[in-house]
């Protein structure tokens, strides 16, 4: 039986609603969608797209108040409708009438101008379940979790703490399940060069030792003479090269750009997020809402979209 799925809008004013018309009917063979937009908005956006509305293209209504989509603007009312739509998506999935939830993309802005408190979905999602989300984005061939997210640079280095590192080691290779060794970045040029540009490879370090330690007491046979759960902190700029890449499928890296900018640099088309360590599954596309070519005919590349969605398929 397919599994049903509750498809977040996204900001109206983006280029979401046109990928969820557009990949109905392909989408639609893999999993049951239940789009959390309403039929006013729906019909208002098909007709700004020139795009038919499927038969079986089901929505909700009363999701949040109706407004004029202006294509490619940030405004309060698209945020508002963004950030009520991911609400419905997440409440479907809590009272499991929903088996998940697939988000399009949100702008930030626009959350910020209609008040909403969060940053992004992760961050909203750690507040709704009380748990502490991870977020990872990449595809098949790689898969790269951040240890630290949408912080400043210039906090990063702070944040990096053995106790909290090492509850992430853990929780990553819970719900991550990786088959292979999990390359663990380190944070400085060099990987510090053994103290020399750094010393906070020392605390990554320990975090690893603890984190392999706890997971080997509990499950002895993960484990053996030749293998590790996790590498010692690799040095950052060598760690994506082709050759490093070959021997791993998951990465952690230690802030935002350091993992993302190697990733989209290498997979951008076909990358999704996903949000690990939840009582529910979500994922995402690895894109934002592409205001500059929003309602005006481009074609679109699905395939983040979709790979969003294999992904549940494959992992529920």
């Amino acid at each position: 039986m397919k599994k049903k799925v509750a498809i977040s809008i996204g900001d109206l004013n983006g280029i979401g609603i046109q990928l969820a018309l557009e990949n109905h009917a392909t989408l639609s063979k893999e999993i049951n969608p239940l789009y959390c937009i309403d039929e006013a908005m729906l019909k208002q956006a098909a007709q700004k797209l020139n795009i038919p509305i499927p038969h079986d293209f089901h929505t909700i209504e009363n999701i949040a108040p109706s407004f004029e989509i202006e294509a490619g603007v940030v405004t309060k009312e698209s945020g508002a409708y963004a950030y009520a739509s991911f609400v419905k998506a997440v409440e479907l999935a809590r009272k499991q009438e929903v088996d998940a939830i697939c988000t399009l993309p949100i702008h930030k802005k626009a959350w910020e101008k209609a008040g909403v408190a969060y940053k992004g979905h992760t961050d909203a999602l750690r507040d709704f379940f009380d748990a502490e989300a991870i977020m990872m984005l990449g595809c098949d061939k790689m898969y790269v979790a951040l240890f630290t997210e949408h912080i400043p640079l210039k906090e990063v280095a702070s944040s990096i703490n053995e106790k909290d590192l090492t509850r992430f080691l853990i929780d990553f290779y819970h719900t991550a399940k990786p088959t292979t060794t999990v390359a663990v970045l380190g944070l400085n040029p060099h990987a510090g060069d053994d103290g020399v540009l750094g010393d906070e490879e020392r605390i990554i370090e320990k975090a690893i030792k603890q984190a392999t330690t706890y997971l080997k007491k509990e499950n002895p046979s993960l484990l053996t003479p030749h293998s590790s759960l996790f590498t010692s902190p690799m040095v950052p700029d060598v760690a994506f090269t082709p050759n490093v890449r070959k021997n791993y499928t998951h990465y952690i890296a230690m802030f935002h750009d350091q993992g993302l900018a190697p990733l989209k640099a290498l997979y951008f088309d076909e990358g999704i997020n996903v949000s690990l360590n939840l009582p529910i599954l979500r994922t995402s596309v690895d894109h934002g809402t592409a205001f500059d070519i929003a309602y005006k005919g481009v074609k679109l590349n699905h395939l983040s979209y979709m790979n969003a969605i294999k992904y549940i398929g494959e992992h529920l």
